[in-house]
């Protein structure tokens, strides 16, 4: 089971967490299992890239994985372009993926996301 994690964390936790993961790293310490994922700097970041609209399509794409843009648009009933725009940011966030063929998916079963209320 692939799970994937969405949090959020200031550039200073982010680079303290990647100094203490490569400190790790150098002493022969490695995670038994990779993690996967992705920290927006706040909430508002995160709200405004992760839409409902995108977790619609993240959720189709991970029942019908391996298909197409145009595929995705037609399934969704939304335009060429706006769905387009709606993979482009999962994917850079490795949320999606690309095969070779070009066809993308959410290889996903579950997508976890937390943030704190308060500093």
């Amino acid at each position: 089971m692939r799970n994937f994690e969405i949090g959020i964390k200031s550039w200073g936790e982010s680079s303290q967490e990647a100094v203490e993961l490569f400190e790790k790293f150098d002493s022969g310490v490695f995670p038994a299992q990779p993690i996967e994922r992705v920290f927006f700097h706040d909430v508002k970041t995160f709200l405004r890239d992760i839409t409902p609209k995108r977790i619609d399509l993240l959720e189709e794409l991970h029942r019908n994985g391996g298909i197409s843009i145009r595929a995705l648009a037609k399934l969704l009933n939304r335009s060429y372009k706006n769905v387009y725009d709606d993979v482009k940011l999962p994917e850079q966030a490795g949320l999606v993926e690309k095969d070779e063929n070009g066809l993308y998916s959410v290889p996903w079963d579950e997508v976890s996301a937390s943030f704190k209320l308060a500093a």
